[in-house]
């Protein structure tokens, strides 16, 4: 079965990531093409990346980035919900994304933006960040306006648009997933 890690992309105190994370498995639960679980950043506390090789020559051989690294090995895809600081992700998802390479490579990913302007800048750099480690992302993504999707800033309220373009971006992610497959069979098997 496919499967599909949803990783929350803040680790801050009263973060709106937990809820949007949450709102996505709830989602992703009611298919049966793949197996969505939730990947939290917390869970992984990983310190500021200092490694004196990239992991695109070496892996790391910190305990911490090990645990990271089998959790994103055993994944064939990504659901990343980012917030937007400053107009891109959080430092804490970059610098968990920067500690690995191979793990991410040959897989699809689809992304959930919250923040001023749906943290649509934040998945821009995002892309970018994942063209360069061979992921595949999907076009479809949510965008979700602390304006409009959260009642008062703070309580998750999705418009049915978001509800529609989250179901979107899920069948993207499981079909290139999927799809992305013999990449990885071809890989594991070098």
């Amino acid at each position: 079965m496919t499967r599909i890690g949803i990783i929350l992309g803040s680790t801050r105190p009263g973060r709106k990531s937990e809820d949007v994370a949450k709102w996505v498995l709830d989602a992703a639960s009611q298919r049966d093409d793949a197996e969505f679980e939730l990947v939290d950043l917390r869970d992984y506390p990983l310190p500021f990346f200092d490694e004196e090789i990239s992991p695109a020559w070496k892996p790391s051989e910190n305990e911490q980035v090990t645990a990271w690294s089998e959790k994103i090995a055993s994944l064939d895809g990504f659901v990343f919900v980012t917030p937007e600081y400053n107009h891109s992700t959080s430092a804490v998802l970059k610098n968990a994304i920067d500690y690995l390479f191979a793990e991410w490579n040959n897989k699809a990913a689809a992304f959930v933006g919250y923040g001023g302007v749906g943290g649509s800048r934040a998945v821009e750099h995002l892309r970018l960040i994942a063209a360069e480690l061979e992921i595949a992302t999907v076009r479809h993504q949510v965008a979700l306006s602390l304006m409009n999707d959260f009642a008062n800033f703070t309580e998750l309220t999705p418009s049915q648009y978001q509800v529609q373009n989250l179901g979107k971006a899920l069948d993207g992610v499981v079909a290139w997933s999927k799809a992305l497959e013999p990449l990885r069979a071809e890989v594991l098997a070098a």
